[in-house]
């Protein structure tokens, strides 16, 4: 009997959060995706330019899945946290894929084109010459553009000053992760493992390529930006939220990604997937759901359990919903982290299988009506 109450409420839950993100959340953030496409036509450079509509067209769900988090934010406070997200998640999927292109010095110029995450979060951050190492050299004010409207949108949440130190610390290990994640001139990885294996606390029991996958997601920003809606948020309580994702849900965000993109990942000489450091598919998936449980507890801990852990089994129901999931590889990982999810794996999966179905069977006619 419990366990069914447990889950009615569970998707109970699930469905208010649903409906005020298809209703509140939804209709604002597509107008911030046509606001950042259309700056993203003025781009004059035809690299970036192309570079910056193929960012946010090519993870658009990504995008979707930033602004979830203003879901659970009171509604007076929810333009200023959708155009927070928004502008933060356009500046780090951009500058994700502007990083992979080639370069005499990726370390050097994976880090000065991602000091523009920290500008856009701290008011104070003098601005920089992103592109300094960059063989194209302006984006016609672009990345500007974002960071400036990330930063206004933060003076109106009440509580942010309760989490400037959290915040920072996660981009900087963003920072970190993106300038050498993809390796050296030389494509080597050894910087990334000797600084990722410096981070990893022996407490934590994780191998040195998990605490870097954490040290590479989005999640814990995104969810210290909506916590500042909240005027009664403490420093104490950001703090929590930085440890439940740094590095647990973090890790999983990331190696989740790997794990559905691996053949993308490794298509380029040199490149390397997170997911290939593991000896096998079982242990893959053994590694994973351990991260699942941890991630998973963690998230039952934080003030507005609930929320976060909605956000966590929508986030690995996106991956795992994805056809790349059921392939032989990933197959028992997949089945592994679902169980690991509990209750609300089951609806969230449905909604995004669902949504999935219904995109492929749209296509053709937007397609037509595009011709």
């Amino acid at each position: 009997m419990v366990v069914r109450r447990d889950r009615s409420i569970s998707i109970f839950a699930f469905a208010r959060a649903a409906r005020r993100y298809w209703l509140s959340v939804f209709p604002y953030f597509v107008c911030e995706v046509r606001r950042w496409q259309a700056r993203a036509r003025a781009i004059e450079d035809p690299v970036l330019r192309r570079l910056a509509l193929d960012s946010m067209r090519a993870k658009r769900r990504s995008l979707e899945g930033a602004v979830a988090f203003a879901a659970f934010v009171p509604p007076a406070a929810q333009r200023p946290v959708i155009t927070a997200l928004a502008a933060f998640q356009v500046i780090f999927d951009y500058l994700d894929t502007v990083s992979e292109q080639p370069n005499a010095d990726p370390i050097r110029n994976g880090r000065q084109l991602n000091l523009a995450l920290l500008s856009a979060l701290e008011p104070r951050e003098q601005r920089h010459d992103y592109y300094a190492h960059h063989r194209q050299h302006g984006d016609s004010g672009y990345l500007d553009a974002l960071v400036a409207t990330c930063r206004s949108a933060l003076s109106e949440l009440p509580s942010y000053a309760a989490a400037v130190g959290p915040v920072r610390r996660a981009a900087e290990r963003i920072i970190t992760y993106q300038s050498l994640n993809h390796g050296d001139s030389a494509r080597s990885h050894a910087a990334f493992a000797r600084w990722a294996s410096g981070e990893t606390r022996p407490s934590t029991g994780l191998r040195w390529w998990e605490t870097g996958a954490a040290a590479g997601s989005s999640l814990g920003v995104l969810a210290l930006i909506s916590a500042t809606a909240d005027p009664t948020l403490t420093a104490r309580d950001a703090a929590a939220l930085d440890d439940a994702y740094y590095p647990w849900i973090g890790a999983l965000h990331t190696l989740l990604d790997s794990l559905v993109d691996h053949d993308e990942d490794t298509a380029s000489p040199g490149q390397r997937s997170l997911i290939d450091y593991y000896a096998s598919p079982t242990e893959t998936a053994a590694r994973l759901e351990m991260i699942a449980m941890q991630a998973v507890s963690r998230a039952t801990l934080l003030p507005h359990a609930c929320n976060h852990a909605m956000i966590l089994a929508a986030m690995a129901c996106f991956y795992l919903s994805e056809p790349q999931a059921s392939a032989p590889n990933a197959r028992l990982a997949k089945k592994q982290v679902l169980e690991s999810m509990g209750a609300l794996a089951l609806p969230t999966m449905a909604v995004l299988q669902a949504r999935r179905v219904a995109g492929r069977l749209l296509a053709p006619a937007r397609a037509g009506g595009t011709t």
